[in-house]
């Protein structure tokens, strides 16, 4: 969320900034303006942090500062302007940083999500909150039965990517990490199996290949990095096959490659919140969610207090790739309530907020 939305939307916040990088962010009271017409405020409870969130805290995505970095933000409406119609005080939310406007040629499309009022991107030309871990949905659409997957990268939204693809009903999952450890976790959600591109002495999309009869159905390349884009594209079938980019690159790198690897009928794509009209598709997620038919549990590796922001920052550096919840309550380490209960302790629990 840019400084410009401050004054209207944020009471307590996470401020960076950034004379270096990886400088560590801090914590700010901000005071908010009254609420101007069709804007609404509200007091947050709790936000997840994630890879995107590292890419501007480091520089990796170029980002005027000061910001307010975030973008998977749960609350509760406190206040509302005039010609707000869908929200009152007291509703818990999720604040969408993908608006659907509902008006532009981009909502009007049907295969359109990134709505030409988007105000949350850091230049024309980038977004920095383009793998947000709401991908299990609208990618596993968009996958058909019985189809063979490969997802590189297992974090917290390869996770989701997995998950999107079992419930859409592919016949193999194939899961690439260097890391080990995250096989358990993906083999849990839904990865058939799991393989290291440091175990062969060929490269992974010639292994791919192999284990799939001449290529995948569809891949997902949800690291950020050029090398497995690449390699992301050519393990896909040559006829057919289908292969996203969700991860976010540095800012300062472009890719090169061959056209011919298109020529022949990949198809190589971007997915920019998993594909969703925010408005339409959240709510639907949402009851999917309150009806249990999957647990976001798994994507969860830590939860802590606000005040452990710049932990929670370090956890989600390249390296160690985890997924952290935020809470604005230090005492509730039960994550599951936020999303589970009604009477849910977390979402009682009220931010001081500074008075006007």
């Amino acid at each position: 969320m840019l400084l410009k939305q401050i004054k209207y939307l944020c009471n307590i916040s996470v401020s960076c900034n950034r004379a270096g990088k990886g400088l560590p962010e801090s914590i700010h009271l901000l005071a908010c303006r009254k609420n101007r017409n069709m804007s609404t405020a509200g007091k947050m409870v709790a936000t997840g942090v994630c890879r995107s969130d590292d890419h501007v805290v480091s520089g990796n995505v170029v980002t005027p500062l000061p910001v307010i970095a975030g973008h998977e933000a749960a609350g509760i409406v406190e206040s509302i302007g005039e010609g707000v119609t869908t929200v009152k005080p007291g509703d818990k939310v999720i604040p969408l940083f993908t608006p659907q406007c509902g008006k532009c040629n981009v909502c009007k499309h049907p295969e359109g999500n990134f709505c030409a009022k988007n105000e949350c991107s850091s230049s024309p030309s980038t977004d920095p909150h383009v793998a947000s871990g709401e991908e299990l949905s609208e990618v596993g659409s968009r996958v058909t039965p019985g189809s063979t997957c490969a997802v590189f990268g297992l974090g917290g939204v390869g996770l989701s990517v997995v998950m999107g693809c079992k419930a859409a009903g592919a016949a193999r999952i194939i899961g690439v990490d260097i890391n080990k450890d995250k096989y358990a976790k993906a083999k849990q959600v839904g990865a058939t199996e799991c393989i290291s591109p440091q175990d062969f002495k060929k490269p992974i999309h010639e292994v791919l290949k192999e284990m799939s009869g001449g290529g995948v159905d569809f891949s997902f390349e949800v690291v950020g990095q050029l090398d497995t884009m690449e390699a992301a594209l050519v393990s896909c079938h040559e006829a057919y096959g289908v292969s996203v980019i969700v991860g976010v690159p540095p800012d300062s790198q472009n890719l090169s490659m061959n056209p011919m690897l298109l020529l022949s009928g990949r198809t190589w794509k971007g997915a920019v919140f998993g594909g969703f009209k925010s408005k339409d598709s959240v709510p639907k997620l949402v009851t999917e969610l309150m009806a249990k038919k999957f647990s976001l549990d798994p994507l969860i590796t830590h939860v802590l207090p606000f005040e452990k922001i710049n932990e929670a920052l370090k956890h989600c550096s390249a390296e160690m790739k985890l997924h952290m919840l935020v809470t604005m309550n230090p005492n509730d380490q039960s994550h599951s309530s936020l999303y589970t209960k009604e009477d849910s302790p977390l979402l009682r629990k009220r931010i001081r907020v500074p008075q006007s």
